[in-house]
């Protein structure tokens, strides 16, 4: 039964069986933890071979001579290039290689905008108050990156498309208005694919703004997790045919697919755009780390040899994502308390909850020993207007864990609701 069909006797029933659970829960004194998308120990194992390819008195030099210990190669070894060319589908020129953080190469094309300018226009800090457009939920640390420019976040609502073109080709129309986050493929929080038609809609884009700039973080362009993965339309190629391809910064990293902490990243771009880029990274820096690179290269050998290990981590993650999305059904199906998502692949599970009651369900949870991403983390300035989004990440934990987590946090969600109702109606 809907809870909110419930008389106020049956409402008060359901917190007391909810308060009984949870203290039984909570007197167990557990430590478990689903705040972050990390990979866990038996996916990081998977890549241990990166550790192996390079051997002391092995060949050192790339395709084109290098030597890989040495200074150079300012924008990555093009065998690299070549891998992450075939899985973004842009040309291998039209890419440049950092270390293991993605987010590290989007803070610096926000830098390089903010200070510098793009395409030889005003640098954004000289423009007066400059915005950025926020599909909400979102991934916090984009919005953490704009918010450490003070540049204002303007919320844009998701939906099963994407972000709301009609909202957003409205708002391209402020000069103001310098860009737009995106993670395009098994969105973080949410697992929305972007429709054809919206990264059409994307590439069709007229902005007042001709330093506009899409950051299209394709995090999780290899991380399917079923038989029938989503696809994802090419963003560049689709700008190149509006002669819009200087609007687009393309994101990857192999982070989630090899080491987090000791991964390889990459931006690609126009030619306009890696022009400046190039004039940035070749002050910022005399090159990138060419070894772990080289590593890569020999562990990875090629597209193809990336999507076998990512078949790999799959085998791991769909128990637990099983595992999630069973427990929600079992415990919450039919009382009509929150609704979540079903995602083909990415790292999250997209989990709302009644309106006001999600930093009452994350403070229940964390009482009991169980952390989560903090409530609000999914909108800029950690702001939820309806209080209702919580982000699931399952990779982490153990499965036997994640199976005592996740019925923690059903049980914070009765006894957050029913606390609510009961004050609302008595």
């Amino acid at each position: 039964m809907k809870i909110t069909a419930m008389s106020v006797k049956e409402i008060k029933e359901l917190n007391r069986e909810a308060a009984r659970e949870y203290d039984g829960y909570k007197a167990q004194g557990l430590d478990l933890n689903m705040a972050r998308g990390k990979p866990c120990v038996e996916q990081l194992d998977l890549a241990l071979g990166v550790l192996e390819a390079l051997r002391a008195r092995s060949e050192f030099a790339n395709s084109n001579g290098d030597d890989c210990r040495n200074y150079g190669v300012w924008n990555g070894l093009p065998e690299m290039r070549q891998i992450f060319s075939e899985l973004l589908e842009i040309p291998q020129d039209g890419i440049i290689l950092g270390n293991n953080s993605s987010l590290q190469l989007m803070f610096d094309c926000i830098s390089q905008g903010f200070t510098h300018g793009w395409g030889g226009y005003v640098p954004w800090c000289r423009q007066g108050d400059v915005k950025f457009l926020c599909p909400v939920p979102g991934y916090d640390r984009h919005f953490a990156v704009t918010e450490y420019f003070d540049i204002k976040m303007i919320p844009v609502p998701m939906l099963r498309t994407g972000p709301d073109m009609d909202i957003v080709e409205e708002l391209v129309k402020d000069e103001s208005v310098k860009g737009c986050w995106c993670v395009p493929k098994y969105s973080n929080p949410t697992g929305v694919t972007y429709s054809d038609e919206t990264v059409r809609r994307f590439a069709r884009l007229r902005p007042a703004a001709k330093d506009f700039r899409i950051m299209w973080d394709n995090a999780y362009c290899v991380h399917d997790l079923t038989d029938e993965p989503d696809e994802l339309l090419n963003l560049y190629e689709e700008c190149r045919k509006e002669g819009t391809e200087d609007q687009v910064l393309v994101f990857a990293s192999t982070s989630k697919i090899s080491f987090p902490g000791a991964g390889v990243a990459a931006v690609a771009a126009s030619q306009r755009n890696i022009a400046d880029l190039k004039t940035r990274t070749t002050v910022q820096t005399i090159g990138s780390d060419k070894l772990n690179q080289l590593r890569h290269v020999l562990f990875l050998h090629d597209a193809e040899g990336v999507r076998s290990l990512m078949r790999g981590h799959r085998r791991i993650l769909q128990p637990k994502f099983r595992i999630v999305l069973k427990t929600l059904e079992q415990e919450l199906e039919g009382l009509a308390v929150a609704r979540w998502s079903h995602p083909k692949g990415g790292y999250f599970v997209n989990l709302d909850v009644m309106n006001g009651c999600a930093k009452r369900v994350v403070q229940l949870c964390k009482e009991a020993g169980v952390v989560l991403t903090d409530a609000g983390a999914t909108f800029p300035y950690g702001m939820d207007p309806n209080d209702s989004n919580i982000r699931i990440a399952p990779s982490f934990p153990p499965e036997s864990e994640l199976a005592e987590a996740m019925k923690v946090l059903c049980v914070s969600i009765k006894l957050a609701v029913s606390e609510k109702l009961l004050a609302e109606r008595e």
